[in-house]
């Protein structure tokens, strides 16, 4: 899984997880896992067809509790009287990953004839379903008009995913990605505070060409910003991401304008920020550009042994342009990789940039800056606050920075 994704601080809150009878039955394994990663507490319910494929004690072995199995059946740790009432009560989220066509045709007809599909009814929080099945079932009439059912009863749909199936078929019906699921659960957890709010958030690195093969650059892999942006969407924020390159991917409800050069994203995000409310601009943009050799590869053989000497033209400023063209309203948010003066780069930043806040890292320090999967931040913002954050993950750099910028 991405490090984007692997955002922790849901203690205390809790996904009860239907499992129903699919050859994807043992991923809802690894969604188990990738709950309690979150720190979610997980309980399940497995239909008899998932039990074919699963038992029930391995989803016990992981830590999942209670397990419901037949509606008759005892579940250790559970009042089993009334089972099928207690997900309703006790739980934050309904999770059906995989749902079968069968479960699916339950639940958009109100049907309650096993544990599973009691406890759907029963529950009034987010329910959430993501389907598996042979693509020609997923593409019948009746689990179409299901599907579309499941919608209009408020269900969070996650799409299955294209490609081959256990039987040979190909086609729509596999289970979506992991990272999908989660996502979709981890945002129905989470506070809906950034609803609403059009965010602008840039990433990674710039590439400046000199020739046709080479070009500068720095080692920035884009996971701050993708953190920061996977933060705003999980709180209900219309996130568009502005990605130098990256092999970075996000869910399908982020917009992403992948760009190379700095002079593209500089277009870009002139270009969509008028329409925004936020922006976090924590891409690594190269400051200079050479000044191109060609459309040619440069030989070496053409300097004689002698080196070469490369000229470079300043690119614009994307932070100071957006901040000296910020409205009324808007919240500008900058980042500073340095390598020391962290605190007096920061306020000179903060001042002559225009920003609502600035965040600063010494990347000369180990586990802060690129590659790594943490970060030790210095903030401050425009009100005079500031704060030495430890190193912290940065899924939870991320989140506390918006936590910091909506306190106002």
């Amino acid at each position: 899984m991405q490090p984007h994704y692997e955002f922790a601080g849901f203690m205390g809150k809790r996904v009860h997880l239907g499992v129903t009878g699919s050859i994807a039955a043992y991923k809802a394994l690894d969604l188990a896992r990738a709950l309690q990663r979150a720190d979610c507490m997980v309980s399940a319910t497995l239909t008899k067809a998932a039990a074919r494929f699963v038992t029930p004690l391995s989803f016990e072995a992981l830590g999942a509790s209670p397990v419901y199995t037949d509606m008759f059946d005892e579940a250790p740790g559970a009042d089993t009287a009334f089972g099928h009432l207690e997900p309703g009560q006790a739980a934050d989220a309904l999770l059906i990953a995989p749902a079968s066509a069968n479960t699916m045709a339950k639940l958009a007809f109100g049907l309650a004839d096993d544990m599973l599909s009691c406890q759907a009814l029963a529950f009034a929080g987010p329910r959430i379903v993501a389907p598996a099945m042979n693509p020609r079932m997923w593409a019948a009439p009746a689990t179409r008009r299901n599907w579309d059912m499941l919608g209009e009863l408020g269900y969070i749909r996650v799409t299955p995913d294209d490609g081959s199936v256990a039987c040979g078929d190909t086609g729509t019906g596999r289970l979506a990605p992991q990272e999908e699921i989660l996502v979709a659960t981890l945002k129905a957890l989470a506070p809906q505070d950034m609803a609403g709010k059009r965010v602008l958030v840039t990433l990674g690195p710039t590439r400046e060409p000199w020739d046709a093969v080479r070009f500068w650059s720095n080692p920035s892999s884009g996971t701050m910003g993708a953190c920061v942006a996977m933060a705003a969407y999980l709180r209900g924020a219309d996130v568009t991401v502005v990605a130098g390159p990256t092999s970075l991917v996000f869910p399908c409800g982020v917009t992403v304008t992948p760009v190379t050069t700095a002079l593209q994203m500089f277009e870009a995000c002139t270009d969509l920020w008028p329409d925004m409310d936020m922006a976090c601009l924590t891409a690594a943009v190269a400051d200079y550009r050479p000044v191109p050799f060609g459309d040619t590869k440069f030989k070496k053989a053409t300097s004689a042994g002698a080196g070469i000497t490369v000229q470079f033209e300043t690119n614009p400023d994307i932070l100071k342009t957006l901040g000296g063209s910020k409205r009324e309203g808007q919240k500008l948010i900058g980042f500073a990789a340095e390598t020391d003066n962290i605190r007096g780069e920061a306020a000179r930043k903060l001042e002559s940039k225009n920003l609502d806040l600035i965040a600063a890292n010494n990347i000369s320090r180990q586990g802060s800056g690129f590659g790594v999967a943490t970060n030790e931040m210095y903030v401050m913002d425009a009100k005079g606050r500031k704060e030495q954050w430890p190193q912290l993950p940065k899924t939870e750099v991320a989140w506390r920075l918006w936590d910091h910028l909506l306190l106002d």
